[in-house]
């Protein structure tokens, strides 16, 4: 492949699947800075997996298996520097890449899926993408069962965590 069509699929994927990378951003990325360091580590990151993309998923399955790992990979190198400096937001938003919360219930579950542990949280993304317990597997690398089963807990403390929530607001 030449420099040109790896040019162009790169490309390509970004702009076919920005609301996926938005979600992987916000799920891992809790300030425009570190968002904008983890939006440029998963570039690298698609960039280089170009070539090893043979086709045998979906685009899609493959673009959200590399931010995923990349997520997940950035948020454990991020906490072990985290206890050695402070949480600095200096940057305004990305250039309006990351979309604002104009909903509090949006908000409020990305709050909750942020304090999720990495895996968990990438389910939860998968399943808010959409995807069936076979892709989520496929892409997680772990079986539907175990899909199936981290996913229907995760939703029973999500209800749990909202009747809490709504029970303090009344």
């Amino acid at each position: 492949m030449n420099d040109t069509e790896h040019k162009r699929i790169f490309d390509d994927w970004i702009s076919t699947h920005r609301g996926l990378l938005f979600k992987v951003l916000r799920a891992y990325a809790f300030n425009a800075h570190d968002q904008e360091d983890l939006f440029q580590e998963i570039g690298f990151q698609l960039w280089n997996s170009i070539p090893k993309f043979k086709g045998d998923s979906a685009v899609s399955t493959w673009v959200y298996r590399v931010a995923l790992f990349s997520g997940i990979e950035w948020s454990r190198k991020e906490k072990r520097h985290s206890d050695k400096r402070e949480n600095l937001d200096v940057l305004e938003h990305m250039g309006g890449l990351v979309p604002s919360d104009e909903d509090p219930r949006i908000a409020w579950l990305y709050q909750q899926i942020a304090k999720l542990e990495p895996i968990d949280r990438s389910l939860m993304l998968l399943l808010l993408e959409g995807l069936s317990y076979k892709d989520m597997a496929q892409t997680l690398g772990i079986t539907q069962n175990n899909v199936g089963v981290k996913l229907n807990r995760i939703k029973k403390a999500l209800a749990r965590q909202s009747k809490e929530t709504n029970d303090h607001e009344i």
